[in-house]
């Protein structure tokens, strides 16, 4: 019988609940703001994880301030993961952003925008007005 969930992505989402608990707790930094942990990719050898994260922009605060300063901490946010979850070795942690949240926004947004040009033209068309 096949495996559902391999030893890594076990490691994977533990990481990750871990790492949305530490960064919504424990992390004081008002620059920060809200921030997402979205996936966490451990390599097999667990020597690195590479942490997705999305953050709500605050203004003046640019997403590439946010993760300078989520890496800066990266060495004390490693130390936490470490107390809590029990691995042999602790991941050194790369925070990356993920920018799929924003990209689905923007093609649902073109999406919907398309679909109403779509239905005023019908209507026009049903109305026997030409362009």
């Amino acid at each position: 019988m096949k495996k559902n969930f391999s030893r890594i992505q076990r490691i994977n989402q533990q990481v990750m609940q871990e790492l949305a608990g530490i960064l919504h707790r424990d992390m004081k930094d008002p620059r920060l703001g809200m921030v997402t942990v979205t996936s966490v990719e451990v390599s097999k050898d667990l020597s690195f994880a590479k942490v997705y994260v999305t953050f709500f922009t605050q203004e003046g605060i640019e997403t590439t301030d946010q993760l300078k300063i989520l890496n800066t901490a990266s060495a004390y946010i490693r130390t936490l993961v470490a107390s809590r979850v029990k691995l042999r070795v602790t991941p050194e942690l790369r925070f990356v952003h993920d920018a799929s949240l924003e990209q689905g926004m923007r093609m649902s947004a073109l999406t919907s925008a398309a679909v109403m040009q779509d239905e005023e033209k019908n209507q026009r068309f049903n109305l026997g007005e030409t362009e």
